[in-house]
């Protein structure tokens, strides 16, 4: 589609540009990932823990207080992918973290 085109948008019920269009369904269908206290987070942000956190099958509890660093969304609303020293994989709920 060029930008010259213009399509109907049944939510707004009018006729809009597509590249405009185009713009809306994509901001539509990024997921918003809030920390606990409200603030957005995003790719590579670091967070701390605001409890104690047993770690299921590495034996290990993280510490509330605890920074992690480089954290990456996963496309869900409360889970964040991130590392931590000896323990692959780490996902941990958004509302047991908090943005630095």
């Amino acid at each position: 589609m060029s930008d010259d085109e213009y399509v109907y948008d049944e939510d707004s019920g009018e006729w809009v540009s597509a590249a405009d269009l185009a713009e809306k369904t994509k901001l539509a269908s990024q997921v918003e990932v809030r920390d606990a206290v409200g603030n957005l987070l995003a790719d590579g942000d670091q967070v701390t823990l605001i409890k104690d956190l047993e770690v299921k099958g590495a034996g290990q509890t993280l510490k509330r207080g605890t920074l992690i660093k480089s954290i990456r969304l996963t496309g869900d609303a409360q889970e964040i992918d991130c590392r931590y020293d000896g323990i692959k994989g780490l996902v941990l709920r958004a509302e047991f973290v908090k943005k630095r």
